[in-house]
């Protein structure tokens, strides 16, 4: 479609239609969308690729003999190997990478305009399969869905928010950002950190509740599940094809009816093709007259639209159903990488996990608090709700000595001296010295006005004599 070939691909000899990969410079389109994967964001992964001095994408076409491009580079040559975020940004957001044509990208008002304006990514018009792609179509969906959540970069506690664009609100779909945890000091910097809904952060309960959860009560959860997974899929076929019945059950059931009523609906439209075709017949050989024909034919073809557009349902019905079988196949290919998972990062969590909505904690009869998160994967979404019990935040630090009795307790943050009988003490002696203190500096106060006053009382009275 262009004169050019993109930056990673060159036009085929054979077929100047086609392209091909470029094996100079793929691995740079490679480990850009590897490190976007990660969770780096544009600036990022620019100073990344600045770093080991690359060529950037017009230096490149200059020095393939590419007309229009050397200009850039007249008055500075190092401005060669410089990139910006705009190069990061449209190789991010290009699907020519993932294997798929895009056109129609900016569109002239009409043929006496010279205004084209850009059209969004969702407007163009794009040909699937049409080469071969650097990024799978996966990688690809992942990277545009992290570039929209807008991922930011670790916060000045240094604490990485590996679930950035994935962690929703189960009542408002919001947001639920990471936020320091008040009045906490903890080794790690997860433990000082708590996730809240972010529509409540702005607007309090009038729009939505806390929705609060601990950062490694949240951790822990989905790394625990993961691993469940992950060892069901290697180990336990039973459990896996219990999983894929109770997933697909509905499905095929469902799909079983709609394939019956979609041959039932192919059966009709082949009936109203045939009686049509004998109603012109009747018609020219004037069996019928022109406005019995009318009639007969405005009903048949108010039917056929009835039964296109239902049949139309039917197939993208369908067509979701195989979609989810297929699913589970890729879903269980790809979890069983991860067996014996230990850490969780972005990369982890992007490559399976499409959202994870969050409610509001629930208190039992029996007095205990259980919080319900919900974690949709990717190709199966949603399997089943995790319960799990919050962490209470003394239970974070080992026990310590008091300083006053030195009996041992386990204190409620890090700053923490002294036990909590001490404490009391300690307090209220703090109480009264700071009475003492104020007292005194009211008394004080008081002298040094009397003394003023005195003072002022000596002047005039010897200004008078």
């Amino acid at each position: 479609m262009g004169t050019y070939a993109p930056y990673g691909y060159i036009k085929d000899p054979a077929d100047h239609n086609h392209l091909l990969i470029d094996d100079k410079v793929a691995h740079v389109v490679r480990e850009i969308f590897d490190l976007a994967l990660a969770g780096n964001g544009l600036a990022k992964i620019r100073k990344h690729i600045n770093k080991q001095h690359v060529l950037r994408p017009a230096a490149y076409a200059a020095e393939r003999g590419e007309t229009g491009y050397e200009r850039h580079f007249e008055d500075n040559e190092e401005n060669r190997y410089v990139w910006s975020e705009n190069s990061v940004r449209s190789i991010l957001r290009s699907p020519i990478y993932a294997g798929n044509l895009a056109g129609y990208k900016r569109i002239a008002a009409n043929m006496k305009s010279k205004k084209r304006p850009s059209k969004l990514p969702e407007e163009w018009e794009v040909i699937p399969d049409t080469h071969e792609g650097i990024v799978t179509q996966e990688e690809f969906d992942t990277v545009q869905q992290l570039m929209t959540s807008r991922r930011r970069e670790k916060n000045k506690g240094g604490f990485e928010n590996i679930f950035s664009g994935v962690i929703k609100c189960a009542d408002c779909g919001y947001a639920l950002r990471a936020m320091s945890a008040n009045r906490r000091k903890r080794p790690d910097i997860i433990d000082c950190v708590q996730y809240t809904c972010n529509n409540y952060g702005r607007y309090g309960n009038v729009m939505c509740t806390a929705h609060a959860i601990e950062a490694r009560d949240l951790f822990n959860a989905v790394l625990a599940d993961i691993n469940r997974f992950a060892d069901m899929a290697v180990n336990d076929e039973k459990a896996v094809r219990a999983i894929e019945k109770r997933l697909t059950e509905t499905d095929q059931s469902k799909a079983k009816a709609m394939e019956k009523e979609q041959k039932k609906l192919n059966k009709r439209l082949a009936e109203l093709d045939r009686l049509f075709s004998s109603l012109y017949e009747d018609k020219v050989m004037e069996r019928i007259t022109e406005r019995n024909f009318e009639m007969m034919s405005g009903k048949y073809q108010k039917e056929q639209l009835e039964i296109e557009t239902r049949l139309k349902e039917v197939t993208e019905t369908l067509n979701e159903s195989y979609e989810k079988s297929q699913g589970i196949c890729d879903f269980l290919s790809l979890i069983r990488n991860y067996q014996g998972l230990k850490e969780l990062d972005a990369t982890v969590v992007n490559a399976l996990i499409d959202k994870i909505l969050v409610s509001e904690r629930e208190k039992m009869a029996d007095g205990t608090v259980r919080h319900e998160i919900k974690i949709y994967y990717k190709f199966i979404g949603f399997v089943g709700e995790l319960h799990i019990t919050p962490t209470k935040r003394w239970t974070a630090l080992p026990a310590k000595h008091c300083t006053v009795c030195g009996v041992e307790y386990v204190p409620g943050s890090g700053v923490s001296k002294f036990c909590p009988e001490c404490r009391e003490k300690v307090r209220k002696a703090q109480g009264i010295e700071t009475k003492r203190r104020s007292r005194e500096r009211k008394r004080q106060v008081r002298i040094e006005l009397s003394a003023k006053n005195d003072r002022l009382i000596w002047i005039s009275r010897r200004a008078a004599s």
